[in-house]
């Protein structure tokens, strides 16, 4: 897969005896900016094995072992919850919410497939798309806001988790008044920017040795716990049904479609994480096959479980009465079922769990190829030879999130959340669209004020663009005309996007639709873009200030797109380890 002439490092030159040291750091900082990844092998879709300098990972991760972990990540406590409080607006509407949302997310998820399947099996995700379709300043952007998210939600969700294995104690009669600093939220000082909680940090060092253990009983661990879980659901599931009253569900949609779109922005959310699954390709047996499978199978039981939840919930009581902070478990306890109710709390214990070890491998792994590619210190890119872990990526990983849980106040950082995976979702989809374009190279050459792939990267602006202001007239209550407008002119440039460039399909897993389903991925992320907390627009801005700094001291001078000219070999993996 080669990378445009327009990322290569060596495209800009310049003498240093003619220009001043600024102008000399400006032209280094912009052309290095604009390297690209190329990846090179005999054949991109037989990866077993990578040599880099020992730093080897074992693949150990089957194909039940990737739907798993997609489940792990997207499915936490918030299938007990959110389905209910959306509720409370939407009505039984809400299914409709969860139905939108996960076809939003599938249409993402393909995205993701065929990039998973297009791309050699080592780590970085989404990352390592945006640095072969783009550049390297792109990808290191894209990269800090991911991470961001990933160490905020990590230790949202440990104080989440801390919260729920306090109450489970605290059923029997010898943890009695357990004080709040230990698990309970946490005890505030400074106004409430601090927040103790001593809980969180420990299961957060527990989780870490796991996963410095070994992939294998990490694997095992989310396994156990997501098959916990999925049971847990299901029974609740089956044992709500017979206490549905179908009477309930009319009105079906008592705040008309306004509010079930307001819904399916919110549940949205609820989905994020089946892109663990392409940060799992450098552990995956057989990657190529699998990955796409593993992503798309693990989504579509998300949905298949959300529906079931949102037709339970609000089959079962009137959604005027549903409860908001536990609405699933109080519908239970409504109809004489207290006991189900404790199994939802051991459901979220074991949804938390898996959520939290997921996120905390995923991090690591994208550490682990920042570290390889020099963007940062190559410590993080060191694995031990014994438990095949990027060891130092994963202890960095849990110290930060232990101090995050232990002393700050997460709900206020909760705020600036899902940044990261809504840019990260829309780059993924720009980036089939780029690596689609047939000749790229020779695209960027033209004698007119703009190249064909300059043009193509102008529309899909556009679309995000477009997109933004949609959400914003959304958000605001402007009128219909002005929505009207935004999406007229986001067909328009899709329209010049199909028209002006040649597209290629690649070999293995396809996404359908192309450059169409991208498009609309990005114009629907940035939409919900639109509809963040202010703070996650001006977190966005000044996280983008604050890497393009790290970049540019640091980056800029240690990087290396061709992973300093390691050899890469990929080897087919032999039939009976890829069962």
């Amino acid at each position: 897969m080669q990378a445009g002439a327009m990322g290569e490092g060596d495209s800009t030159t310049y003498s240093p005896s003619s220009s001043s040291p600024h102008s000399s750091f400006i032209s280094r900082f912009w052309s290095s900016a604009l390297r690209t990844k190329t990846l090179t092998s005999s054949s991109p879709y037989d990866a077993s094995s990578r040599t880099v300098s020992g730093d080897v990972l074992v693949r150990r991760l089957g194909l039940f072992d990737l739907i798993l972990i997609g489940i792990g990540a997207s499915i936490g406590a918030g299938i007990f919850v959110v389905t209910g409080t959306v509720a409370r607006d939407a009505g039984p509407g809400v299914t409709i919410s969860f139905i939108l949302a996960g076809a939003s997310c599938v249409l993402n998820a393909l995205c993701y497939a065929e990039l998973a399947s297009r791309f050699p099996a080592v780590v970085g995700g989404a990352y390592l798309y945006t640095y072969t379709a783009f550049n390297e300043l792109t990808a290191f952007l894209v990269f800090a806001q991911l991470m961001l998210d990933y160490h905020i939600g990590a230790a949202s969700l440990a104080r989440s988790l801390a919260s729920y294995v306090v109450a489970i104690l605290e059923l029997f009669p010898f943890f009695t008044d357990i004080p709040s600093w230990i698990g309970h939220g946490g005890e505030e000082f400074l106004g409430g920017a601090l927040s103790i909680n001593i809980l969180a940090p420990i299961l957060l060092v527990l989780l870490t040795i796991i996963l410095c253990r070994g992939v294998g009983e990490s694997s095992a661990v989310n396994c156990f716990m997501t098959v916990t879980k999925v049971v847990i659901v299901l029974f609740v599931i089956i044992v709500g049904a017979f206490k549905v009253d179908v009477s309930n569900w009319s009105p079906f949609a008592p705040n008309g479609f306004k509010a079930i779109l307001t819904g399916a922005t919110v549940v949205f959310f609820a989905y994020v994480g089946f892109d663990a699954v392409a940060n799992s390709a450098e552990e995956a047996k057989r990657p190529q096959r699998d990955l796409p499978i593993g992503i798309m199978g693990s989504l579509l039981v998300c949905v298949l479980l959300y529906i079931g939840v949102c037709l339970v919930i609000t089959g079962m009581v009137p959604y005027k009465l549903l409860g908001e902070d536990a609405p699933l478990a109080e519908a239970f306890i409504s109809k004489g079922l207290k006991y189900v109710s404790i199994l939802i709390s051991i459901g979220a214990v074991a949804g938390l769990t898996t959520t939290l070890l997921v996120g905390l491998y995923v991090q690591s792994r994208l550490y682990l190829g920042l570290g390889r590619d020099g963007l940062l210190p190559a410590v993080l890119a060191r694995v031990h030879p014994k438990y095949h872990t990027p060891l130092h990526s994963q202890i960095w990983v849990g110290i930060v999130a232990s101090i995050l849980a232990g002393l700050f106040n997460i709900h206020v950082l909760s705020h600036i959340l899902s940044v990261g995976a809504l840019t990260g979702y829309s780059v993924v989809a720009a980036c089939v669209a780029t690596l689609r374009w047939n000749d790229k190279t020779a695209s960027q050459v033209s004698t007119r004020w703009t190249s064909t792939w300059q043009e193509g990267v102008i529309c899909l602006l556009i679309i995000a663009g477009c997109g933004f202001s949609a959400g914003v007239f959304y958000r605001f209550g402007a009128s219909f005309v002005f929505l009207l407008v935004a999406a007229v002119i986001a067909v328009l440039a899709s329209i010049a996007l199909y028209s002006r460039q040649v597209y290629v399909n690649p070999p293995g897993f396809s996404c359908p639709g192309v450059p169409i389903v991208p498009a609309l991925c990005i114009f629907f992320n940035i939409f919900l873009f639109a509809q963040l907390h202010y703070e996650a627009w001006v977190r966005f801005v000044v996280l983008i200030l604050i890497s393009m700094g790290i970049y540019a001291f640091y980056g800029q001078y240690h990087a290396n797109p061709l992973s300093s000219n390691e050899t890469i070999i990929y080897h087919t993996v032999p039939a009976a380890a890829g069962q």
